[in-house]
């Protein structure tokens, strides 16, 4: 192929190879490599193989960071061809063997392994379950400096060794290599080794996946190839997210750190705090911490009922929110029967009716009852004696202290955190349902893009009542742009409920950091893992597992800056530390104002008028001799 350019001067066409144009202005070849311009450039090829090849073997090569050419190539033999020269091999080893017997020689365990791989491959090809492949693979590298062609081959080699495969460098054939891994699918070497289908599968090249997108945030480095794991969760189907971990496996620091990247990006975010985990990250993101305890100032109302959609029914939002609250009172009396269940649905109408909210009420101007109007309703039913006295303590008794007060909490920022450290271990779950509650009905009230974080969701799985309404809000959660976040450390608690097999099949994304032996093999079992990847989750260090999203799956490493390691860590001992440095950094703040108050009284002092003569000062006298003995 030519290319042709007009002369316009001399008017004459003159012709340019193509080759002429993207050729090297030089090429070199030398025994161990080639000069390519200013590169230079060495192939090597694979020559032996160990007895079993793992999947995935050749990924550490393909992922290293060098510039490099890989040229896999597979020719098909005759199976017919290939059966009889294994014939032949199965002729010799057996002769082989009873020279060894006749002659009274110890059994050769090496032959006889040979002699039965033999005889499994020629079932296997003559049954056409296998086939039989002449396979070669070379790799080319480059670099500056013969010197750095040495450094990189030590290492590609020693990646190779470690696996029991080992290379050579394609001495005095540099240029057929060279040749053989550029992409034009020709075989100048012609170094070849035997392998069967099985074998030949385990060099598939493209194993590792990629998570990588356009948007979203970072969630950490991927593993196989340290890639970035750029991701947007809610580009999926759903945008549910389920975290396992044991506990100091580093989830709490994973979703902290997609907290805060979430926040960058204009998501609203509200957590469910047990451990008071996330009050340093509020305070410095700006946000609202509420702690949620019998004695706390901050109180949520059970009764309120959210205000109703457009497309959506006053009645029906009355009645759903009647039925939750069922759910709620089943676990504050400690299980109701049949006929207590029908009083308490009954009592629940009367005691709306009582403010005047029926199903025709605007939900936007009424007053909602409280824990004390339905125990009033219940004390004037008959049958209901029982209920109003197990629900006593939670009107006038020890724990009427949340469960009987009206709403006096806003989410008005972008983080909002509610803490239950405080609250009794007894009343958690009860306290989890209300607050999943009333952020529910926010969020039906007004669409934006938000995460729900929920952090050991075991306690809430451990009442069926609760385990359903966080089950009801993974699913409809995604008709409301919102992402829920499930963490648990208990995977046990978890599974038992019926609903946590469920709430985490309807999580679009998982997170599974570090293991422990306990709980692996439920995991393994849910999540269908390898063995290999099993043993990774329980061999990785904090901060490390595999990430799933959708149908892919990659090992990742959760990475923060430094900056986000300080707002977000858990670590205790550096948050001693950083809790010094505050101290010390007040400490100085406060000397520096006191000097300053003091600065200007010593001003003042300084700039008064001097009145008082000032007194003269008479010179010294200097002896004659000193005056002749200094020099100037």
């Amino acid at each position: 192929m030519s290319l042709f350019k007009k002369n316009n001067q001399e008017g004459i066409d003159q012709g340019v190879d193509l080759i002429d144009l993207i050729a090297p202005a030089g090429l070199k070849i030398d025994s161990k490599h080639l000069q390519i311009g200013e590169k230079y450039a060495r192939t090597i090829f694979i020559f032996t193989y160990p007895r079993t090849l793992t999947s995935g073997w050749l990924s550490p090569i393909i992922t290293l960071d060098q510039e490099m050419d890989i040229s896999l190539f597979i020719h098909p033999a005759e199976s017919s061809t290939i059966l009889k020269e294994l014939t032949k091999k199965t002729a010799q080893i057996q002769s082989q063997i009873s020279l060894q017997a006749e002659k009274g020689k110890v059994r050769s365990p090496k032959l006889e392994a040979a002699l039965r791989n033999i005889e499994e491959l020629r079932d296997k090809l003559q049954q056409g379950s296998e086939r039989f492949f002449k396979f070669g693979l070379y790799i080319t590298f480059f670099g500056e400096t013969p010197k750095q062609l040495d450094e990189i081959g030590s290492k590609i080699r020693a990646l190779l060794e470690n696996q029991m495969v080992y290379a050579k460098p394609a001495v005095f054939q540099q240029e057929q290599g060279f040749i053989s891994t550029l992409p034009l699918g020709s075989d100048k070497l012609l170094i070849h080794n035997n392998f069967d289908t099985a074998s030949l599968s385990s060099t598939f090249p493209f194993i590792s996946s990629d998570l990588s997108d356009n948007k979203g945030i970072l969630y950490g480095i991927n593993q196989h190839n340290n890639s970035l794991i750029l991701f947007d969760r809610f580009s999926l189907e759903n945008a549910n997210l389920c975290v396992l971990a044991k506990s100091g496996g580093g989830k709490s620091y994973a979703i902290k750190l997609e907290v805060l990247r979430s926040l960058m990006q204009d998501t609203e975010v509200i957590i469910i705090d047990p451990e008071k985990e996330y009050k340093y990250l509020s305070d410095t993101v700006d946000g609202t911490f509420m702690d949620i305890s019998l004695t706390s100032p901050n109180h949520l109302n059970p009764f309120d009922l959210p205000i109703p959609l457009p497309d959506e029914n006053p009645s029906d939002v009355l009645r759903n929110n009647i039925i939750n609250l069922v759910g709620l009172l089943r676990m504050m009396l400690g299980g109701l029967t049949p006929e207590e269940d029908a009083i308490i649905d009954k009592a629940l109408t009367e005691t709306y009716a009582t403010k005047d909210i029926t199903s025709e009420s605007d939900f936007s101007n009424i007053t909602p009852p409280l824990m004390q109007d339905l125990y009033s309703v219940l004390k004037g039913m008959t049958g209901a004696e029982s209920l109003a006295t197990r629900l006593d303590k939670f009107v006038s008794g020890s724990y009427s202290g949340f469960f009987n007060q009206p709403t006096n909490v806003e989410l008005n920022k972008k983080l909002v955190v509610f803490s239950i450290r405080d609250m009794e271990k007894e009343l958690r779950p009860l306290a989890m349902y209300v607050i999943l509650r009333y952020i529910w009905n926010i969020i039906r009230s007004v669409k934006k893009k938000r995460l729900m974080v929920v952090d050991e969701a075991w306690v809430m799985m451990q009442d069926e009542d609760a385990a359903s309404f966080l089950f009801g809000i993974a699913k409809r959660c995604r008709k409301y742009y919102l992402g829920l976040t499930t963490i648990t450390q208990d995977i046990s608690d978890f599974m038992r409920s019926k609903y946590g097999k469920p709430i985490i099949t309807n999580s679009s994304l998982q997170l599974l950091l570090k293991q422990s032996p306990a709980s692996i093999d439920i995991i393994q079992e849910t999540f269908n893992l390898t063995d290999r990847e099993k043993y990774t989750l329980l061999e990785s260090s904090v901060g490390e597992g595999i990430f799933f999203a959708g149908l892919k799956h990659v090992a990742i490493r959760v990475v923060a800056s430094y900056t986000e390691d300080q707002v977000i860590t858990s670590d205790p001992a550096q948050l001693a530390e950083i809790e010094q440095a505050k101290k010390d950094l007040a400490k100085e703040e406060t000397t520096e104002t006191t000097i300053e108050t003091e600065i200007p009284e010593v001003k003042e002092i300084v700039e008064e008028p001097i009145t008082t003569e000032p007194t003269p000062v008479a010179e010294p006298e200097i002896p004659e001799k000193e005056l002749k003995d200094t020099a100037y």
